[in-house]
Order: C-alpha cells, then structure tokens, then sequence
C-alpha cells in the first residue's frame, strides 16, 4: 500500500491526542527521516492544518540529545495538545549550545515528528502512526558527512553509538507501524 494513502486512512480515524493525529518519523541518522516528513506534510496539507516538528530543534546537543530532556520535552508537548492547549517548545541553538528560544505549536489536524527519538515509546502513546526508515549504519553517516561536513564526524560516530543504544532499548524499529528501506 503506499504510504500517503495509508496515512490519509488513519486520519479519518479518531485522533489519540485530544483532536490532533501525531505521525512519528524515525530511523538512523542519514535514512531519510526530513525528506520523508517533508513529503508527507506536501501530500496531506492541502486540507488541513499540518505541522511538523524537526527532533534537530529539540535536542540538548551531542551528548544529551537522546536523553530525559527529550522525553520530557515531548511528553510535555503531547500532553498540551492532547488538552487542545497550545505548547511552548524549547528550542536549542547549536551555535550557544543552549535553549535559547521557543517555539509555539498549536493543537492542529496533524503533527508530524521527525528524527531519531520520535517514535519513542512516550510519544507512541499519543500517535495515530509511527515510520521507521532503515537504513545502513556507514550509508546513514555517508549521506550525513555529505550534507553536514566532514567536522561533525567524531560527533557522528558517537552518536551512532548512541542512536543504536536508543532504538535497542526503547525497540523503535520493532513498534514501528510503517518499516521502510532507503537503500
């Protein structure tokens, strides 16, 4: 079945955060997670309100970007939409390496996820639908050298380490309702 089509059938069911449908995008590094978010909020925007959220924003740097901040920082997030309240997200400024601003996101029709982390078991709680994009782990950080540069390598192989100790323990890949490949 193709996906958007697969999509547009969940979002005629009953959302199960207060009235907005969450969709989770996951997967390595490198495996596509941001273009493939970008495509769905293109295929199902044309009728309602969509937004999406990019983990990229969200994280607490390198080191604790997999970690409780990220939870709590989604949990919070899904538990004011799922009131029909709108959430203030902290936003991380990697240049300061601090959260430095927010950003407001309104209860909508659809909240899209995207990056690793977004298809944890908190958020699974509250989503209509979860996507795991695999991908091989050298591939991944080819394609993320390519387009970040060749400086965030060391951070990369960490974090490798780290996505890989993540998706094993919280078994995203094996919850995920949608596994595709993109290699």
């Amino acid at each position: 079945m193709h996906l958007v089509l697969a999509m547009e059938d969940i979002l005629v069911t009953p959302a199960k955060c207060g009235s907005t449908h969450v969709f989770a995008v996951d997967g390595r590094a490198g495996s596509g997670k941001t273009t493939l978010a970008h495509e769905l909020f293109l295929a199902l925007a044309h009728d309602r309100s969509v937004t999406v959220v990019h983990l990229d924003e969200v994280y607490d740097g390198w080191e604790n970007a997999l970690g409780k901040s990220l939870t709590q920082s989604l949990h919070a997030l899904l538990v004011d939409l799922s009131e029909g309240k709108p959430h203030w997200l902290p936003i991380f400024n990697w240049s300061t390496k601090s959260f430095d601003s927010s950003k407001e996101i309104l209860p909508c029709d659809l909240l899209i996820l995207e990056g690793v982390g977004s298809g944890q078991s908190i958020v699974r709680e509250y989503a209509s639908a979860s996507v795991w994009l695999d991908v091989e782990a050298e591939i991944g950080l080819q394609r993320v050298l390519a387009r970040d540069g060749e400086s965030i390598v060391e951070n990369m192989v960490q974090w490798q380490i780290d996505e890989d100790a993540f998706f094993a323990h919280d078994k995203t890949r094996e919850n995920a309702d949608f596994i595709l490949t993109t290699t």
